[in-house]
């Protein structure tokens, strides 16, 4: 089971993904590890990538994603693919790829953004963001809201990701 945990930035992606993948006794990658430098400096002067840039780091990842499924590997992915047409690209059509949405207010998103240190992100982009944002449909991911604790977060994936599993 491939797990690719999305959303904007501040909703946790990381420590979700990362406490997620130790609970499931799986693997676990960012996909921040899959920009290039040049992504990375843009966004850190505040400039939004765009569709042109996403590109290799979206093939990148989707190169991951197979590479895992071909050896038969569980694993656990932090993307925000914040458009339909990028989750898409990544799950390839394979049902084995399973999507959650951390979604929660801009209101915490900011907080959390202002409070995170050492992160190349700038966070004046997150309304660029949140107006790029195509949020799955209840049928494409299972919806999850960031207020409460990552453990309580993870706790629900885990129940839910396991009915998920099991009917299909």
């Amino acid at each position: 089971m491939i797990v690719i945990i999305m959303g904007v930035a501040g909703s946790g992606k990381t420590t979700i993904g990362k406490q997620l993948a130790a609970r499931l006794g799986c693997g676990f990658s960012d996909a921040d590890e899959f920009h290039s430098e040049a992504n990375k400096q843009k966004m850190a002067r505040g400039i939004a990538l765009d569709d042109e840039d996403r590109q290799p780091w979206l093939e990148a990842m989707r190169d991951a994603i197979k590479a895992q499924r071909k050896q038969g590997h569980d694993w656990v992915f932090a993307c925000s693919a914040l458009k339909r047409r990028y989750r898409q690209l990544l799950s390839g059509g394979d049902e084995q790829v399973m999507w959650v949405y951390l979604d929660g207010s801009e209101d915490l998103l900011l907080e959390r953004l202002t409070k995170r240190a050492g992160h190349f992100f700038d966070p004046r982009l997150l309304r660029s963001q949140l107006q790029t944002l195509e949020a799955p449909r209840e049928d494409e991911a299972i919806r999850v809201d960031i207020t409460p604790s990552p453990e309580e977060i993870v706790e629900t994936l885990m129940k839910r990701l396991s009915r998920a599993e099991a009917s299909g």
